[in-house]
């Protein structure tokens, strides 16, 4: 087992790995930038080290500046969290290079999931279904386009190969949109990737948004766990999940689980990781994306199988065995996850950063908070607007929704504005609360259009 582990990363995820290596005899190094200081998770940690100043390239994306910590350190593995260096191989591959175990996926497995048509063909080679969509990459000068797009079916949706977090991303209803989407989506994907390419799919319309956690260890062993519903989007931004899933039954719920261990297979996958798919309301499914790390999400699945999700990637970075099969795994209840965000949901969802002027948790029977701020803390405008998650878990759905809206009464931030309101607003929703979920509810049920 490690010794040390360097965490790069910041804020509530941060501080969710201090806990779970804590509980494992393991001492921790957080890392910060010049604005993190006070933050939460560089309070918690056995060390800190400052690897430079605000902007996160400076220094959350700081390759030398965060294996040097780790070598001054003394850390024998680094933890990425989620989101900044969480996926790229580069990194992966110089953890390696410096004799430094990197906590997730091997660098071949993360380059094959990151690049969506890489993974679409793997998918299909391993039976997997995937939506109707162009072999490869496509652009404006391609002969055959409008063919390709007539054939696959208007909508059409194009997406940047290297893409994530709805960047790179244009729906198309008409042949006359389909070049200038495809110039916006490889502008913005160049912008936000390095990558300007981009290839087309089939737009599944009113679709749900459900994914299975995976766990694999070194010995070829894969598991799947019940799955996550995170239809409840903006703009394919996730902003609550909830498992299992109102729209799954068992039966599909063992098909799309075989599939997605089937997914984790093709790659060899090691640690933790998440298979995303769309579920049209015919109830087909359809392989979206391979997730490489542990999500923002995971608690959902923790609260329901009593699982401790960074405990066991750390434990199969390691070498580990897994010591449960998916058939031996109970869903205990219902569990559903808030996301409150710094941002100002009556005002376009703009950023709110600035000072905490109060911060008073919510608490109770069946109440998980995930967060990194406190009374008095500053929210620094250059990163994530995240917050804190409340996590709710009853024997029930319906009982899962009313203690929500308990906590969420409970929860007080003050001196910035947050999205709680709107989540508050989701759990009287009568839609909501009859599981009638797409990705389109909050346009359609909660915002009229945007």
């Amino acid at each position: 087992m490690f010794k040390k582990i360097l965490i790069a990363n910041r804020g509530e995820i941060a501080c969710r790995v201090i806990r779970a290596a804590r509980e494992l005899g393991i001492k921790t190094v957080a890392i910060h930038s010049e604005v993190d200081r006070e933050c939460l998770h560089v309070k918690m940690a056995d060390e800190s080290i400052c690897i430079g100043p605000n902007p996160a390239a400076e220094s959350y994306l700081n390759i030398p500046s965060i294996i040097s910590a780790a070598e001054i350190s003394g850390a024998d593995a680094i933890h990425p969290g989620y989101g900044f260096l969480a996926e790229n191989t580069y990194f992966a591959e110089v953890c390696e290079s410096c004799g430094i175990k990197f906590i997730g996926p091997s660098k071949n497995s993360i380059e094959k999931m990151g690049d969506k048509i890489t993974a679409r063909q793997l998918m299909i080679k391993a039976g997997v279904p995937v939506v109707p969509g162009s072999p490869g990459p496509v652009t404006i000068e391609d002969p055959d386009l409008f063919k390709l797009a007539k054939k696959i079916g208007y909508p059409v949706i194009i997406k940047a190969t290297a893409g994530g977090g709805g960047k790179g991303m244009r729906v198309v209803v008409t042949e006359e949109a389909l070049k200038n989407a495809i110039q916006m989506a490889q502008a913005e994907a160049r912008s936000s990737f390095g990558n300007e390419a981009v290839y087309m799919e089939k737009y599944i319309e009113e679709p749900h948004h459900i994914e299975f956690q995976v766990l694999g260890d070194s010995k070829g062993k894969v598991v799947y766990l019940p799955e996550r519903d995170c239809s409840i989007q903006r703009r394919h931004q996730k902003l609550l999940e909830e498992s299992p899933s109102p729209f799954l039954d068992e039966s599909l719920r063992r098909k799309m689980g075989k599939a997605a261990r089937s997914a984790a297979e093709a790659v060899d996958y090691v640690t933790v990781g998440t298979v995303e798919f769309l579920v049209d309301k015919y109830r087909h499914f359809y392989f979206m994306e391979m997730n490489t790390r542990i999500q923002v999400e995971h608690p959902v699945t923790e609260m329901i199988t009593g699982i401790d999700l960074l405990k066991e990637q750390i434990k199969l970075a390691a070498g580990e065995r897994l010591s449960f099969d998916s058939k031996d795994v109970r869903i205990l209840g219902h569990a559903i996850e808030c996301r409150i965000n710094a941002e100002d949901p009556s005002r376009d969802f703009i950023p709110s950063p600035g000072k905490i002027t109060q911060f008073i948790a919510p608490g109770g029977p069946g109440i998980r908070v995930d967060s990194h701020v406190y009374t008095g803390y500053t929210i620094p405008p250059f990163y994530d607007s995240l917050i804190a998650k409340v996590i709710a878990l009853a024997p029930t759905r319906a009982e899962t929704i009313m203690r929500m809206q308990r906590a969420l009464r409970e929860l007080t931030v003050e001196g910035i504005k947050t999205t709680a309101p709107l989540h508050a607003k989701i759990m009287t929703n009568d839609y909501f609360a009859q599981g009638d979920v797409c990705t389109d509810f909050l346009p359609k049920h909660v915002f009229g259009n945007e």
